[in-house]
Order: structure tokens, then C-alpha cells, then sequence
């Protein structure tokens, strides 16, 4: 399949849908070419694949989509003026109709390698006709129903309306009969005139057969019985043999039959013969014989050009003849060069003086090396011109991500589209906000170098990011060890403040995986959260940034400044937002905020998952989970996370905590605390503190009972063999 075709469905899809919808369906159908080139052949799979993927992105049948394309193709051939073609192919429609084969052989000059359809006009009526249809591609019978009706309304001022008869789909071939009914009255007209031909103007055979020197005459039962002067020279022993033996017919699609052939007169027929056609070694040839000894004996070689034969390819008309009750083919050999021409064994003087035979030969022989070189050199800056799009294509797939990962999404496609920046901005009736920063940074920074407080961060960002990407939340800004997050904006959703509280949530959990240089254990954040509303849009011009405006952003920002170390503070709007969820929280009281007055906040200790286990910080490692592992396993997890700069080099505090299993402190406490303890109630989502922990010590006291309504106020047995909660949830 040449590229014409697909150009002018790329054509019609920009056209009729814009830029970012062709963009879609290339991407869809799998294509990696961001242009076509005429004359260059691709995959027979591409328009179907093109129409399957434009269906599922428009909404529109397949079946619509071939048509439009068809009718598209006929509109689009005038930009390389094949439109004057048709003007000129018939006087009416029915002339297009019967000529369409010959079309296609006009094609052939441009497109060598060219597989067009078959088709014949049958059972004509001053209302219509029937139209056969052979092609050996599947599935553009709709894409050729749209051509044929946009070419009758415009070079013929004719409306068509085509009706499927009958569709036949075999492996090799499809055939479609179409019913067409239009104004046909010159069909009519036509059959008066030929009335009127006299037929008193006698020709002898003699004087009919030197004017086609490359005919064939053959009976009903496809013998041959004559041929011209023209084959009688190359192929003298096809005579008296049967036509199916010595040739095969390319055009058009039909077996070689008698009755097909009748019913094929008003369409062009090509012949190729099924054994090669070579020059005999006569005294005409220039090419010396070549003596070669072969194990003692003189071997006769016979030259190259005697040996190579190539297929005689014979195109004419098929007609029958009354008087004789057989079939005349008057054909004339078609010769791809000179060269293919004096191997065969034939000359100029051979064809016919009438036509135009020896013009074209000739002709095409002149132009064949400028039109190599126009073509070699089209080609190589086609090829150019595809790598600078694919390079293109990479660049603008790496412009996208880097603008993504500045603006959301949706926000950046509608700066995409012309829209101007401050259209983006928008209110917010309801978001959930949250800030977090490192505990201690200053400290922190004080001892170390710029280095590894750049790939401490790095680390921390690192994990923070992919939990931004699984909880759906948008990343705003980091500046220094501060983190905000945002859910709700853009992307409008009820469940804000669930996302924001898991990833809360989740945050302080991976926090056991992030190492403090200074000290060599593990960082600590704080966290605040608010949920109110909001203004957010895209400000800036050199480095346009998505920002959030507002009240709720300070109030934010302030949950987090009056926090404490590994705990989430939130306010009473986020409160509300968890209420029907099973989310456990501590009232903290009323706290003095500055700028705020007094307002009462509470902390998030956890969450209550599906199978009635606790989730807290920290619960990505179960206490069962954690006594199977030993000291090099535990050790190589907690060093396992991203760092582009080396922690072994750091020097470490005299107090560093001991990372054993055996000995961690926090693992002692809590089981001791699973051995005293046989039950535990949740009321409320309060909870009651058991532990206190005072950097790495941990203090033993009474522990408190924790109830909640959700288990019908009954005692939860927990067994040894059961699932535990995590370190940190018991420790609070």
C-alpha cells in the first residue's frame, strides 16, 4: 500500500478533528511514523488499523470512518493533480465506471509496484447498473462506496446511492457486487448509436492480424489458434497449445475462463506468460560463447544475456468474434527497458507503427535515469525528514514529562490548546492541604556536609513522590525540608481528605527506611493537615509554577509548625472529613495557633483496615513478619533506599542506636506489652497512650484499654499466631 492513501487520511483526521485528536489516534494505532511518504509502500494494516483506532477515540463506526476516509481521498487527489484524470476519464458516470481499470494503469507509470482492485460494469439499465469489486485487501468495501458516490457529485453532478448485493471474502480475495442506482439515460443513448455503425465495410483477416502484430486468437476451448508476427518470432511453440498452459491473467481479478472473459470485454486484460521469454543464440548476437575445461572436457558457456529470460507481459482488449465463434486478444508487449526488450528477443520495428508502442519505449527510457535520480534524492530527503520527526516526537514526549512534573495534567493540556494562564485559575470550595518537614534540620545541617544533606533529602523526596503517585495526590512544592501535597485540586474529589490522611499515613510509615547522617537513626517529620477551600492556577512566566492561594494553605501550614515529632496534627474540618471512615484519632485539645487565635485540633494515630487489623505508622513490617527476620536481613532493608551520595563515609554519633532484632528496645516493649495484654477495644477512634518514647528510650506504664464501636463494643481475642499491630501504633 503506497502512501498517498494513508496522507490523505492523516489529511482528513486534521482536519476534521484537530492536531491532538490525530495525535491520539497515532498513538492508538500503534504507529511510529509521523509522516508518509507518496511514493513509499507500508503495511496493508495501517488504514485499518488508523479507521479501528479513529472509531474508538471518535465514538463513530468503523464502517463511517472507511467511508469518510474515501470520499476524503477523492477531495485530496487534487493536490497532485490527479483530479484532471477524472475529469477526463468519461463523458458520464457510467464511462468513469467502465474505465476505472484503466485508471489504475494510468497509476501504474507513477506507483510500479501498485495492487489496485478490479472492476467491470454489468446488466446496465437507464437507472443503474452492477458494479463488480475484486480486490485482494479486506475490508475497504465502505472505504470504496465513499469514493464512488464523491466522485459522481463532483465531476458529474450525479448523486449515486449504492446498495451492497452480495460480499464474498475468501483468504486471497474479496468480491463485492454493489447495486448503484443514478441517471444512467446515456447508456440509452449509446445503444441507438451503435445501431447505426454500417457493417458493410469488409476487412480481410490478413490486413486485421499485421495490424496487431501481438494478437491471439483461441477458441471455446482455449486453444490457440493464431498469433501475430509479433509472438510468432518469441514463442512460435504456444501455438495449437491451450491459453491457460501458456499465460496467466494479472488483470483484471477473475479465473481464465471463457465465460469470464466474455463477461469482461469493456475491461482491460493483462497477460503474462508462464515461461520465461529469452533471445536465441543467433549470429545476430554480439556476446562470443565462453570455453571453459571442466575436469579434462571443453564446455560450451553460453552468454549471460541468452541464459536470463524474463516473463513476456502482454496488455489489450478481449474481443469476440461472431463470424468466427472465438475470442481475439489484441495486445502489445509491455517492456520495462531496453534492455529487458533485446533479451527477450525483440525490436523496436516489432511493435506496432499505429500506437504509441515505440514512442513509449523510447520515451521512457530517455527519462528513466533523471527520474531514478529525482527519485533516489526525494527518497533520502524523505528518509532525513522521518528521523528529524522521530527526533522530534522524542523531544516533545521529554518537554511533556518536564511539563507534567511542573503543571498537572489537565492544567498543562489547556495551556497546550492557546488558553491563557490565567484561565486556569480556579476555586476550590473544598481541598485537603499537607505540610511536612524534617525535624531537627537545622541541627542536622550543622553536621554534615551540603552533599549529604542533598542526598538525605533526595532520599526522603524520592519515597515521598511514588507515594504522591499511588495515593493520587498532586506534589505542589518542596522548599528545603518542607513537602506540601495537595487532594482536591485539580483533580475536584470527595475523597480529599482520605488521600491526604493515607499518604499522611504512609509518609511517617516509610520513615523507618530514611537514615539521619548526623546520628545514624532514623529521620523524623511532623506532619500537619487542614481541609478547607482554595484558589489554585498557574503563575509565573520564565518558570510557570501550579500554586495554591489562601487561608487553608497558612492554616496548613500552621498544623504542621505546632505538630510534634512523627505525628499527623489536623485540624477540626479534617476531623470531620474522617468521620463515617474507620480512622483513629486523639482530641489534642485547643491550642493557640499564631495569626488563628485558639482553635481545636487532633491527632491521627491510625486506621482501622478492611480485615479489623490496625494501621498505624510504621505497619509496612508486622511484628510475626519481623521476629523471622534476621540481624544481616534487617540490616540490609534499613540501608536499602535511593542515594546518590554514600552514607558510609559519615561519621556517626557516639549514641547511635543499635538496629538488631534482638535487642531493639521498642521490640521488647511491645512484646511484653502482647504478653499482659489479651484484648483490646477501640470507642470513638480515641485512644488511650500505653508507651511514651523519649528518643531511643522506652518507659513502660499502664496500659490503657482502646475501645470503638465499629466491633459492636466486643473483645477482640489476639493470639500469638494472629497478625499484630505495628511497632509504633503500640508504642503510642
Amino acid at each position: 500500500m503506497y502512501g498517498l492513501l494513508i496522507e490523505s487520511i492523516v489529511h482528513h483526521l486534521k482536519q476534521t478533528y484537530g492536531e491532538n485528536v490525530w495525535l491520539q489516534i497515532r498513538k492508538a494505532a500503534n504507529l511510529q511514523q509521523m509522516a508518509f511518504s507518496t511514493h513509499e509502500r507500508y503495511s496493508e494494516r495501517v488504514i485499518p488499523n488508523i479507521a479501528e483506532a479513529a472509531s474508538q477515540i471518535t465514538g463513530k463506526p468503523v464502517e463511517d470512518i472507511m467511508d469518510a476516509f474515501g470520499v476524503a481521498f477523492v477531495t485530496f487527489m487534487a493536490q497532485y493533480g490527479y483530479d484532471k484524470i477524472l475529469k477526463v476519464l468519461g463523458r458520464h458516470m457510467r464511462d468513469f465506471l467502465n474505465g476505472l481499470d484503466n485508471l489504475h494503469e494510468y497509476l501504474r507509470f507513477s506507483y510500479s509496484k501498485l495492487r489496485p482492485p478490479s472492476f467491470f460494469v454489468q446488466h446496465e439499465s437507464k437507472t443503474g447498473l452492477l458494479l463488480h469489486y475484486r480486490s485482494r485487501r479486506k475490508g475497504f468495501l465502505h472505504y470504496v462506496k465513499g469514493q464512488i458516490r464523491q466522485v459522481g457529485k463532483t465531476f458529474y453532478n450525479t448523486d449515486v446511492k449504492i446498495d451492497v448485493i452480495s460480499e464474498d471474502t475468501t483468504d486471497t480475495m474479496t468480491h463485492v457486487v454493489f447495486k448503484l442506482y443514478f441517471d444512467n439515460t446515456a447508456y440509452k443513448e449509446e445503444t441507438k448509436t451503435s445501431e447505426q455503425i454500417c457493417d458493410a465495410l469488409p476487412l480481410k483477416s490478413d490486413v486485421f492480424f499485421e495490424l496487431f502484430p501481438f494478437h491471439i486468437v483461441f477458441n471455446k476451448d482455449m486453444v490457440i489458434r493464431h498469433i501475430g508476427c509479433g509472438l510468432q518470432a518469441i514463442m512460435p511453440q504456444i501455438l495449437e497449445d491451450r491459453m491457460t498452459d501458456a499465460f496467466m491473467v494479472t488483470r483484471p481479478l477473475v479465473n481464465f475462463t471463457w465465460k469470464n472473459i466474455l463477461a469482461h470485454t469493456n475491461n482491460v486484460f493483462e497477460l503474462v506468460s508462464l515461461l520465461p521469454v529469452r533471445r536465441e543464440n543467433d549470429i545476430q548476437s554480439h556476446e562470443p560463447e565462453k570455453q571453459n575445461f571442466l575436469d579434462g572436457i571443453l564446455v560450451h558457456v553460453r552468454p549471460e544475456s541468452d541464459l536470463d529470460g524474463y516473463p513476456l507481459h502482454l496488455k489489450g482488449q478481449m474481443m469476440y468474434m461472431h463470424e468466427w465463434d472465438n475470442i481475439i486478444f489484441l495486445g502489445t508487449p509491455v517492456m520495462e527497458s531496453l534492455d529487458v526488450m533485446f533479451r527477450t528477443g525483440l525490436y523496436i520495428n516489432d511493435l506496432s507503427m499505429h500506437d504509441s508502442s515505440r514512442d513509449l519505449v523510447l520515451a521512457g527510457t530517455q527519462q528513466s535515469a533523471e527520474l531514478k535520480l529525482a527519485l533516489d534524492q526525494e527518497q533520502r530527503k524523505s528518509r532525513i525528514l522521518e528521523e528529524s520527526m522521530l527526533k522530534l516526537d522524542l523531544e516533545m514526549k521529554r518537554t511533556d514529562s518536564l511539563l507534567y512534573q511542573m503543571i498537572p495534567k489537565s492544567v498543562a493540556d489547556r495551556l497546550r490548546r492557546g488558553e491563557p494562564a490565567i484561565t486556569t485559575c480556579e476555586v476550590f470550595d473544598n481541598v485537603t492541604i499537607l505540610f511536612s518537614d524534617v525535624v531537627g534540620f537545622t541541627s542536622i545541617c550543622s553536621q554534615i556536609s551540603p552533599m549529604e544533606v542533598v542526598s538525605m533529602l533526595n532520599a526522603m523526596y524520592t519515597k515521598f513522590d511514588k507515594l504522591s503517585e499511588f495515593h493520587g495526590v498532586y506534589k505542589v512544592e518542596t522548599i528545603g525540608d518542607a513537602y506540601m501535597v495537595v487532594s482536591g485540586a485539580p483533580e475536584i474529589t470527595k475523597y480529599h481528605g482520605l488521600l491526604i490522611c493515607d499518604m499522611a499515613l504512609d509518609m511517617l510509615d516509610t520513615m523507618q527506611d530514611l537514615h539521619d547522617p548526623s546520628t545514624g537513626g532514623t529521620m523524623k517529620i511532623r506532619i500537619g493537615i487542614h481541609s478547607g477551600n482554595t484558589v489554585a492556577g498557574v503563575v509565573g512566566i520564565k518558570m510557570p509554577r501550579y500554586c495554591l492561594f489562601g487561608d487553608s494553605v497558612n492554616t496548613a501550614s500552621r498544623m504542621e509548625t505546632n505538630g510534634e515529632a512523627m505525628k499527623i496534627h489536623i485540624s477540626e474540618t479534617t476531623k470531620q472529613e474522617l468521620e463515617e471512615n474507620k480512622y483513629i484519632t486523639q482530641e489534642r485539645g485547643t491550642i493557640t495557633v499564631k495569626g488563628k487565635g485558639t482553635m481545636k485540633t487532633y491527632w491521627l494515630i491510625g486506621k482501622v483496615a478492611s480485615d479489623e487489623n490496625y494501621f498505624c505508622p510504621f505497619s509496612g513490617i508486622e511484628l510475626e513478619d519481623f521476629s523471622k527476620q534476621n540481624d544481616d536481613d534487617l540490616h540490609k532493608k534499613r540501608d536499602n533506599f535511593y542515594s546518590p551520595v554514600s552514607f558510609d563515609d559519615i561519621k556517626k554519633s557516639h549514641n547511635n542506636l543499635q538496629t538488631s532484632a534482638h535487642t531493639s528496645p521498642i521490640k521488647k516493649a511491645v512484646n511484653m506489652f502482647y504478653e499482659k495484654q489479651t484484648n483490646v477495644e477501640v470507642v470513638n477512634g480515641n485512644l488511650d497512650y500505653g508507651l511514651e518514647t523519649r528518643g531511643s528510650v522506652v518507659k513502660e506504664k499502664e496500659f490503657g484499654i482502646i475501645r470503638n464501636s465499629i466491633f459492636n463494643n466486643e473483645n477482640i481475642q489476639r493470639t500469638s499466631h494472629e497478625r499484630h499491630r505495628s511497632q509504633t501504633c503500640m508504642l503510642l
